[in-house]
């Protein structure tokens, strides 16, 4: 009787273990359903689209908001997003949108013509934002300012019928439509910002294929399957947690021993051996990006031409590519990519000349140099894989002629706000396109418009000549003009040397060769909807 009763529980026991053991398979278990693990350099800044400028935000929010308008999964044309169809009137000043219908937010509540009014009244009355710090950075950006503002360029957005909603222009914007299928102007659920702007922050709710589930900071942001999704069939994953990971290469040991799913910031150098591992696969992101070198000028000694001249002519990088890039960059010499309609070629870069870097400083004043702190970025961006060792590598430039740097690498989200503060004087920095558009950097990243507090002109340059091209530029809505417009606007910039426009990289990811359907953007950030596992 011992005997039988021993040999039952042992037999329980076996059976409660294999039980743990087939519970053990991590995130990706069978009754778990598809999970996919994305392994990325750094956490979120916040998860409100529409107070960021950082990709590790929107990478996140991509996925549980939507915009007006979208792109394609594979480039940046324009396609229907929450409005099926729009129209224009003939000026350009009018544009009418009309909404899909039966579309919830995330939280239950109708997705309509009044929602889309709330966000965008939201945005240009700057109401409801979480703190005094916060602002909408990125519709200031791109619509000329806020309501109050005199370059505002939306007068009003009106809600026609439940399922259609009116903007008036002040004025013709040639990039309108482009804008408005950026992530930042994704639009959130009314009654769950009203109830707590502050948490909605942390905890954003749209109408996308996934729903927030949770945050762990500087850890993991977990997001489940909208079973509501408004396109059927879709997602096709049930999970996917992103996984903050800052170093390239711990990130890359993790895929290889399957803990990840899909990686980005995937150092240059290991391209190939992704390529030669049957287990992986390596994806190429389209380039549409810039990484550079700002000089803030309004702090001394950058507000000398010369001197930002001479520091331009004083960085090798096509050495700097060689030695970080393995390939897959070329060297700048414009704010924006030459992948990009309006780019001008006919521009000749500052050469790599220390003697003209040395002569430009003693007629500025500095033939002995001079000291200066130099941020570096703490996490990898897809622009730049490593920006400690890059500083580095351009501080020892700099050493040649007589510029002595203290590098300084304040944490990710610090260091960002720090910057759009002004507090930096040399700063490592770059931007990945949003929309096709070279508004989206020139503008963006140069006018005297973005360098009102917080700035996302890093450089605080303020050029009214510049200006008063890229307002007309914006106002203009014939390519050809455009385009014109834009060339001159380079040679100015050029000439004025606020950056040090330092490279275009083509960035590298690698992800499990199990992984299906996924397909790296040129913005920096996708949807994940039409992603699987199939293994």
């Amino acid at each position: 009787m011992k005997m039988r009763k021993s040999l039952l529980l042992a037999v329980g026991f076996a059976l409660i273990l294999s039980t743990i053991l087939a519970g053990c398979g991590g995130n990706k278990s069978a009754d778990q359903g598809k999970t996919l693990i994305y392994g990325r350099g750094a956490d979120s800044t916040k998860l409100d689209p529409s107070l960021v400028t950082d990709g590790e935000s929107m990478r996140v929010t991509e996925n549980v908001m939507e915009s007006l308008v979208d792109y394609k999964k594979d480039n940046l044309e324009v396609v229907p997003g929450l409005a099926e169809k729009w129209e224009t009137s003939e000026d350009g000043k009018t544009w009418t949108f009309h909404l899909r219908k039966g579309v919830k937010f995330h939280d239950g509540t109708d997705f309509n013509a009044d929602a889309v009014v709330f966000n965008f009244e939201r945005w240009m009355n700057q109401e409801m934002l979480p703190s005094k710090k916060d602002d909408f950075i990125y519709y200031a950006s791109m619509f000329g300012g806020f309501k109050k503002d005199k370059g505002h360029v939306i007068e009003s957005v009106k809600a026609v019928d439940e399922h259609t909603v009116e903007f008036k222009l002040k004025e013709p914007q040639g990039p309108f439509l482009q804008n408005l299928a950026m992530s930042p102007f994704a639009i959130a659920s009314p009654e769950a910002v009203k109830k707590d702007p502050q948490e909605f922050a942390k905890h954003p709710v749209g109408t996308g294929p996934f729903k927030f589930e949770s945050w762990k900071k500087g850890d993991t942001i977990t997001l489940v399957k909208n079973e509501d999704y408004w396109q059927k069939g879709l997602p096709k994953l049930d999970k996917i947690i992103f996984k903050s990971i800052p170093d390239n290469s711990a990130r890359l040991t993790a895929l290889q021993s399957g803990d990840i799913d899909v990686m980005d910031g995937l150092n240059p150098d290991d391209a190939q051996r992704v390529e030669s591992d049957e287990k992986l696969q390596l994806y190429k992101r389209p380039p549409n990006n810039v990484g550079y070198l700002a000089m803030n000028m309004e702090k001394k000694p950058f507000d000398n031409k010369k001197v930002r001249q001479a520091i331009n002519h004083a960085v090798n990088k096509k050495a700097l590519i060689k030695s970080f890039y393995a390939g897959l960059a070329e060297p700048a010499k414009n704010p924006m990519p030459p992948s990009l309609w309006g780019y001008n070629d006919e521009i000749q870069d500052y050469e790599y000349d220390l003697e003209k870097a040395k002569k430009l400083l003693k007629e500025a004043g500095y033939e002995k140099g001079f000291e200066v702190e130099f941020w570096a970025m703490p996490e990898p961006r897809p622009y730049m894989p490593d920006g400690k060792k890059i500083a580095e590598y351009i501080q020892a430039d700099l050493k040649k002629i007589g510029i002595k740097t203290k590098i300084v690498s304040p944490e990710w989200t610090t260091y960002l706000e720090k910057a759009q503060q002004g507090e930096h004087e040399m700063i490592l920095l770059g931007w990945n396109g949003d929309n096709g558009d070279p508004d989206n950097f020139i503008y963006v990243n140069l006018d005297k418009d973005n360098t009102r507090i917080p700035a996302q002109n890093y450089a605080f340059y303020k050029s009214d000549k510049l200006h008063d091209i890229l307002i007309q530029a914006q106002r203009e809505t014939e390519q050809s003009e455009r385009e014109k417009l834009y060339m001159e606007a380079q040679e100015i910039i050029h000439e004025d040397a606020p950056w040090v426009p330092l490279v275009h990289a083509q960035p590298p990811l690698a992800g499990q060769s199990y992984v299906k359907g996924y397909v790296p953007h040129p913005r920096g950030s996708e949807s994940l909807a039409e992603v699987d596992i199939q293994k």
